[in-house]
């Protein structure tokens, strides 16, 4: 039995921040009630719902969300934040808030893996809890916080140990982060939080995972807001070159280009890998003007740079072979943290938009090379244009230096990226070996130029249309890149 109105929700949805159809025209179509945990010691009750949205603009379409619910029979101040509504539960009136920010909610799932850590799954309520073995146990009496400054998903903080992530948009089917971080875990990879375990159920037959629990990283920090602080400290006196200033990014750079040449010998460990024919470049070249002319249509600005990037995407389309793996497939800065032990990749869950069986596909792990190659061309621009929202002030005659050492920032950290993933990767290749062959690595990155320049120009020309619909006036950080890249 349902709880709460499908109006109710419509209202909730355009209030949070992981509804990715705000903007859109739609309703709520149905509201089903697929899981029902019992927390009556505290005096809660929690539905799990999956609420799917249709919309009716012209691209139409629809999606389906997990929303977790607190239901109580008086209101709670404690939570008065999160609530949601009230409703008409068999005659009495329900009280209800958003379960992701009610630790005593949290604390059910908390129990539902601490009970499966002998066993490896039970099931509770509709829901299905697994535990990765030889990870960490868990205490029940972990105090569960949720993080702010989500957008696409919800996590939740249980003290210091661990931190699970409630995946908000669902599809049947596995998800790449639960997939990839299992494998990863098992493979003991130092560059990857630990998966402690995972959350699913199944609907009309198919499985549905809904969350995903993972060691929490304590001196963790975010790799875009890093990068950020580093442009940031070398513009505020820019008289010094980055390399003799103390914001050098390079380093961190070159670390980070050898922890993804890691991972992704990893992945080739634990998942298969294999060399297609001259047939899948001529696919990729043939899938990469696709997406430009769709992206034609919608960024018109794109026009004076189609030709070259044609012939760009034409040079893939001659190569003889195409070597595949499982791959991050939407990496950048953003999916990264740096720890006192060094740097993590996080959130595998691919491109966002894609079906999970198109994110699972292998893929050329020079897209994600590509996509870290950009990331690092994103953050001068975005110290740039948050300047420009600052108030108005007098031109300063530094600001051609300014953005000199910035452009000057950004081709060191892709260089030393770049030339630290090669050289890692011609470490995890020659495993074995007593060393690489001389000049392997000019040769691994001149056979791979043709791939990685497609690469990088379809990144930017996904992160115009992105920007052309999300932030217009962001949109001059990516055709500014097209401008030199092709």
């Amino acid at each position: 039995m349902n709880v709460i109105a499908p109006e109710v929700l419509e209202d909730y949805l355009v209030r949070t921040r992981w509804f990715a159809g705000k903007s859109r025209p739609f309703r709520v179509s149905q509201v089903r009630r697929i899981a029902d945990l019992d927390g009556s010691d505290r005096g809660v009750r929690v539905a799990v719902f999956l609420v799917t949205v249709d919309y009716s603009d012209g691209e139409g379409g629809n999606e389906t969300y997990q929303v977790p619910l607190s239901l109580y029979d008086e209101p709670q101040e404690a939570i008065a934040h999160a609530f949601i509504g009230a409703a008409d539960e068999e005659g009495r009136i329900t009280h209800v808030y958003d379960a992701v920010h009610d630790r005593y909610a949290m604390a059910l799932w908390t129990s539902g893996l601490v009970a499966a850590e002998e066993s490896g799954v039970v099931e509770r309520g509709g829901l299905r809890f697994h535990r990765v073995p030889g990870t960490e146990p868990l205490d029940p009496r972990l105090r569960a916080s949720p993080l702010s400054g989500e957008q696409s998903n919800s996590s939740i903080r249980f003290d210091d140990i661990a931190i699970m992530k409630v995946f908000r948009k669902v599809t049947p089917g596995a998800n790449p982060d639960i997939e990839i971080h299992r494998e990863l875990t098992r493979e003991h990879s130092e560059h990857v939080a630990a998966l402690y375990g995972w959350v699913e159920t199944d609907v009309d037959g198919e499985t549905v995972q809904l969350a995903m629990v993972q060691e929490f990283l304590r001196t963790a920090s975010d790799g875009f807001e890093l990068a950020i602080g580093s442009v940031r400290s070398l513009l505020s006196d820019p008289s010094q070159s980055v390399e003799e200033s103390g914001a050098d990014f390079a380093g961190e750079a070159a670390r980070l280009g050898a922890a993804v040449a890691e991972v992704h010998a990893a992945l080739r460990a634990r998942f298969p890998s294999e060399t297609r024919d001259a047939a899948a470049a001529r696919s990729l070249a043939r899938a990469l003007e696709e997406r430009l002319d769709h992206a034609l249509g919608v960024v018109p600005e794109l026009a004076p740079f189609a030709e070259r990037l044609r012939a760009t995407y034409g040079a893939v389309a001659v190569l003889g072979s195409l070597a595949v793996q499982r791959v991050h497939g939407d990496l950048h800065l953003g999916q990264t943290l740096r720890t006192a032990h060094g740097w993590r990749i996080v959130d595998f869950e691919g491109e966002p938009g894609r079906p999970f069986a198109d994110r699972s596909l292998p893929d050329s792990p020079w897209r994600d090379v590509a996509g870290m190659l950009r990331s690092f061309d994103y953050v001068p621009g975005t110290v740039a244009l948050a300047q420009t929202g600052e108030e108005a002030s007098e031109p300063d005659p530094e600001d051609d230096l300014r953005a000199e050492r910035a452009r000057e920032w950004a081709r060191r950290a892709r260089g030393h990226f770049l030339d630290a993933y090669v050289a890692a990767l011609c470490r995890t290749e020659s495993v074995g070996a007593d060393a690489a062959a001389p000049g392997e690595e000019e040769r691994i990155l001149a056979d791979n130029r043709t791939l990685l320049d497609a690469y990088v120009a379809d990144k930017a020309v996904y992160e115009a249309v992105y920007e052309k619909r999300n932030r217009p006036a962001w949109i001059a950080i990516p055709l500014a890149a097209l401008a030199d890249v092709v």
